[in-house]
């Protein structure tokens, strides 16, 4: 289970990107060793326990929304909700979320390995996080119908492995399955 996937700080060397640094100085200050369960509910906000707060990053999405409208993927636009105005982040560069839809079609069809340890890492962490937010759906409608089949019976079979297992069978790959293990729970 997700609950045995513990996160031990191997190197503290900054990454240069703030978020992944900041997330590094919490993991090393912590006392003892947290699950990967506990880190994305700390790291995201979604847990209010009182001895873990500062453990937690600050507006976390807020800063993700700002780092990619910096980098030219997102916008930032005002919508009028009636009685509010809301801040939304739609996408401005279309381009690149093409070129990663269409990353993500061709892994689960023209280079299908049919092993997730010859898989791109990269590439089975998005399919992971695509997964995770109810969006890997999405990624496959355009295909015909015959493709969009293959494609998702083989992202079912993927993501349907034991984590536990292939985290064991592979270096490298291990904090992927951990995150799919606590998104599965």
């Amino acid at each position: 289970s997700a609950f045995s996937f513990q996160v031990l700080l191997k190197s503290d060397a900054p990454t240069g990107d703030v978020l992944l640094d900041e997330t590094l100085r919490h993991i090393k200050a912590t006392e003892s060793s947290e699950t990967v369960q506990t880190w994305i509910e700390l790291l995201t906000g979604e847990t209010w326990n009182p001895f873990k707060l500062q453990y937690q990053l600050r507006n976390v999405r807020e800063r993700i929304a700002k780092a990619l409208v910096e980098k030219g993927i997102l916008t930032t636009e005002k919508q009028n909700f009636l009685l509010f105005d809301m801040t939304t982040h739609p996408v401005s560069n279309a381009t690149e979320k093409q070129r990663l839809v269409k990353k993500l079609q061709e892994s689960m069809l023209e280079r299908w390995v049919n092993d997730p340890h010859r898989m791109d890492r990269r590439t089975l962490a998005l399919l992971v996080l695509a997964h995770s937010s109810d969006v890997l759906e999405n990624v496959f409608a355009t295909l015909a119908d015959d493709k969009y089949d293959v494609a998702m019976n083989r992202t079912k079979d993927l993501l349907d492995m034991d984590p536990e297992v292939e985290a064991a069978k592979a270096r490298g790959t291990e904090m992927i399955w951990a995150v799919l293990a606590a998104f599965n729970k």
